[in-house]
C-alpha cells in the first residue's frame, strides 16, 4: 500500500470515528419540554436566556420552552406528561396534590425561584384604600384562577377581614376594570398588574400596592417542578437543568436589560423597556428578597414550608391535607457554591 492509499485511509478512518461520535453525542442530547406559568414577559427571561446563551445544549440538553396560561394549567399539564418539567406557583402544585391523593403523576418542585409570593392586592389612591382593614364592604376583581386570589383567605385571616364580594373577569381586563371603578381593588402579581396600570396610563404614584409579604402572608411563590417520570428515570437531567439555569439566573440578577433581549427575540412586540423594569422589580422583590437571601437561592425553610402547606389546606379546602414532604425535594439542587448567586 503506497503512502497516497495510507493517508486516503486514515482520513476515512478519521471521518468515520467523527462521525460516530457526533452521532453519539447526539444520541446523549435528553430532550426536555418545559412550560412557563405565564407569557413571555420580563421574569421569562430566567429561563429563556440561559437557553439563548446555549447553556442548556453545554450540559446536554435540548430543551423547548413554552409561555403558559397560569400555574394550575403548567401543573396539569407536567402531571399529564404533556411536558417535562415547568414553572409553576407553589400554592397551585400543594392544591394539585392533595386534591388528587391517589394520583401517581404528580409533580413535585426541584428548586425554589419566587422566595416570595408576587401576589398583592393594588388600588387606585382615590379609593380611600391604604391598608387591609379598608378593603371591608369593597368590591375586589381578579381572574377566578389568580393565584392572590386563591390565597386571599390567607391574606384576610391573617389581617381580620371578612367575606368579600368577587368580580370575575379575564386577566386581559383585570387593571381596565379597576381603572374604571368597576372594582375597587384587584389581585395579581404585583410586577404582572403595577406595570400593565402603568402601561394604561396610570401613575405608579396614584396606585396602592398591599404586598401579601408585607401584611402576614409568608406563602413562598413560584418553583421550577418536574414530572415523577423524570424525577425517577433521569434524575441526572433535571441536576444539569438546574445547574445551567441557575448559571443563566445570575447573569439575568446581574444585568436585567442584557438578558430581556431573550425574551425580545422569543415574542418581538413587547415593549423592551416595560418588561426590563417588570424583570428588576420581579428581582428586587421575590427572587434577591430578604428572606431569599437568608434561606439562599433555591432552597426552602422546612418551617415555613409546613406552615405553607397547612394554609393553603385550609385555604382552598382540598380533599386531604398537603403533604409538604411529597410536593418539594431538594436532592437534585446544585451545591451551594454554585447557587450563591444573589446579591446583597
Amino acid at each position: 500500500m503506497n503512502k497516497r492509499q495510507l493517508i486516503k485511509n486514515f482520513l476515512a478512518v478519521s471521518a468515520l470515528a467523527m462521525g460516530l461520535g457526533a452521532t453519539a453525542q447526539a444520541q446523549n442530547v435528553t430532550p426536555i419540554k418545559f412550560q412557563l406559568d405565564w407569557r413571555f414577559e420580563g421574569p421569562a427571561a430566567l429561563f429563556l436566556h440561559p437557553a439563548a446563551k446555549g447553556y442548556f445544549k453545554q450540559a446536554g440538553l435540548d430543551v423547548a420552552i413554552d409561555a403558559g396560561n397560569g400555574s394550575g394549567g403548567t401543573v396539569t399539564r407536567v402531571a399529564s406528561g404533556a411536558y417535562d418539567m415547568g414553572f409553576a406557583d407553589l400554592a397551585a402544585l400543594m392544591e394539585f396534590h392533595a386534591n388528587n391523593p391517589d394520583s401517581p403523576n404528580k409533580p413535585v418542585a426541584v428548586m425554589m425561584v419566587y422566595n416570595n409570593t408576587p401576589a398583592s392586592v393594588m388600588a387606585l389612591k382615590k379609593s380611600g384604600i391604604t391598608k387591609p382593614a379598608d378593603l371591608a364592604g369593597k368590591k375586589m376583581g381578579a381572574p377566578v384562577f389568580d393565584a392572590g386570589r386563591r390565597a386571599f383567605p390567607i391574606f384576610a385571616k391573617a389581617n381580620n377581614l371578612g367575606t368579600l364580594a368577587w368580580t370575575t373577569m379575564d386577566p386581559t381586563l383585570r387593571e381596565t376594570m379597576l381603572m374604571r371603578g368597576d372594582v375597587d381593588a384587584i389581585t395579581g402579581f404585583t410586577f404582572t398588574s403595577l406595570l400593565n396600570l402603568e402601561a394604561r396610563g396610570t401613575k405608579a404614584a396614584d396606585v396602592v400596592v398591599l404586598p401579601y409579604p408585607d401584611y402576614g402572608v409568608k406563602l413562598y411563590g413560584n418553583v421550577i417542578i418536574a414530572s415523577p417520570r423524570l424525577i425517577k428515570e433521569n434524575p441526572a437531567a433535571i441536576k444539569a437543568f438546574l445547574t445551567a439555569f441557575t448559571k443563566g439566573a445570575k447573569e439575568v440578577i446581574a444585568n436585567p436589560a442584557v438578558a430581556i433581549e431573550s425574551v425580545k427575540a422569543r415574542d418581538g412586540i413587547i415593549d423592551q423597556t416595560l418588561e426590563t423594569k417588570r424583570l428588576k422589580l420581579a428581582i428586587d422583590t421575590v427572587i434577591n428578597s430578604p428572606d431569599a437571601r437568608a434561606e439562599g437561592f433555591g432552597a426552602v425553610n422546612a418551617g415555613r414550608l409546613s406552615l405553607m402547606a397547612s394554609q393553603v389546606s385550609d385555604a382552598f379546602n382540598t380533599k386531604s391535607r398537603v403533604n409538604p414532604d411529597a410536593v418539594w425535594t431538594a436532592a437534585l439542587l446544585p451545591p451551594a457554591a454554585e447557587l450563591n448567586i444573589l446579591r446583597k
